[in-house]
C-alpha cells in the first residue's frame, strides 16, 4: 500500500524543491521494504492482507488526530483504534457485516467523546474505516480481487512518479498553489499519462480487457490525485508539514497513502455497485 519512493510532486504544503540525496536514500530503501510487503500481503489475501490493512487504518486514523489536534484526547483516539481493529478482525472471518456494524458504533463513539473538533476527528475515523474497509472488499473478490486491488496500486504509484518526474522535469503553471504550491499541471498530466501506460501493461499480463482497465485507470488517476490534494488541504488547514515521520524519508501514513485511500475508496463503491459485496473486483475490472 505504500507508495514508491518518488513522492508525489508537492505533497507537503512546504516541501523543499530537491530531496538531499541521503533523504532520496531513506525513501528508496523504505521502498524496497514497503512495496513487496504490501505486494506480498495482498496476494496472500485473506487474514494476511487484512491484517496489513486494519493496522495502516488504525495508524491513518491517529495521525489524523495528531494531524487536527485532538491526539491527547485518550477516550476518542481508543475507541476509534479499538474499533477498527474489531472490524478488521470481523473482517478477517468474513464478517462484512458486523464490521459495518462495528463501525457506525465506532463513529458515534467518536463523535460523543471528542471535546473539540467533533466534525474533523468524525471526519477522520471515517476516512481510516474507509479504507480499510474498502481495501478489504476489494481482495475479498476470489476471482478478481488480486487483478483489481493491484490495479490500484499501479495507478496510484504510476501518477505518483509520473507526476514527479514531469513535475520536476517541465514544471509550469501550478495546479493548486494555495493547497501545494509544488503541484503542476504538468506532473497531473505526467502522472495521468503513466497510469495509463501502467494499466495497459497490467493488461497485457492477463490481468483483464484493456480498454476496461484503461477506462478505470484513467478514472482512479484523477480520484487519487484528487487525494492527495485533499490530505495537502488537511494538512495546510491546520499549519502541518508531515503527518508523522514513522516512514524513514516519506513522512507519514497520511502522506503516503492520500492517493491510495481515494482511489481504492472510489474502485471499491464502483465494484459494489456493479458486482455486489462478493464480486467487487470483478465489478471494477470487467464491462
Amino acid at each position: 500500500m505504500s507508495k514508491p519512493e518518488t513522492a508525489a510532486v508537492g505533497d507537503a504544503a512546504a516541501q523543499p524543491k530537491k530531496a538531499a540525496p541521503s533523504n532520496l536514500m531513506l525513501r528508496i530503501a523504505a521502498a524496497l521494504v514497503l512495496v513487496p510487503l504490501a505486494l506480498g500481503a495482498a496476494y496472500a489475501g485473506g487474514m494476511f492482507w487484512t491484517a496489513l490493512v486494519t493496522v495502516v487504518a488504525v495508524g491513518l486514523y491517529l495521525e489524523w488526530l495528531m494531524v487536527i489536534g485532538e491526539v491527547r484526547t485518550v477516550s476518542v483516539g481508543t475507541s476509534g483504534a479499538l474499533a477498527i481493529a474489531v472490524a478488521g478482525l470481523c473482517c478477517a472471518f468474513g464478517l462484512i457485516d458486523f464490521a459495518v456494524v462495528v463501525l457506525a458504533l465506532g463513529l458515534v463513539a467518536v463523535a460523543a467523546l471528542a471535546a473539540g473538533r467533533r466534525l474533523w476527528a468524525a471526519a477522520g475515523f471515517v476516512y481510516a474505516a474507509g479504507a480499510e474497509l474498502a481495501s478489504v472488499l476489494v481482495r475479498f473478490d476470489q476471482q478478481q480481487g488480486w487483478h483489481a486491488l493491484v490495479l490500484v496500486f499501479l495507478v496510484v504509484w504510476a501518477s505518483d512518479i509520473g507526476g514527479y518526474v514531469a513535475g520536476r522535469g517541465i514544471g509550469g503553471p501550478k495546479l493548486a498553489p494555495r493547497i501545494s504550491p509544488n503541484k503542476t499541471w504538468a506532473g497531473a498530466i505526467g502522472g495521468f499519462g503513466a497510469s495509463l501506460v501502467a494499466a495497459a501493461g497490467w493488461s497485457l499480463a492477463g490481468a483483464g480487457g484493456v480498454l476496461a482497465m484503461l477506462m478505470v485507470a484513467a478514472v482512479l488517476s484523477v480520484v487519487s490525485q484528487l487525494g492527495d490534494l485533499a490530505e495537502s488541504a488537511v494538512k495546510r488547514h491546520f499549519g502541518v508539514k508531515d503527518s508523522s515521520h514513522i516512514i524513514p524519508g516519506h513522512g507519514g501514513l497520511l502522506d503516503r497513502l492520500d492517493g491510495y485511500v481515494a482511489a481504492i475508496v472510489f474502485a471499491a463503491l464502483l465494484g459494489l455497485l456493479r458486482g455486489g459485496l462478493d464480486g467487487v473486483g470483478r465489478g471494477v475490472l470487467v464491462w
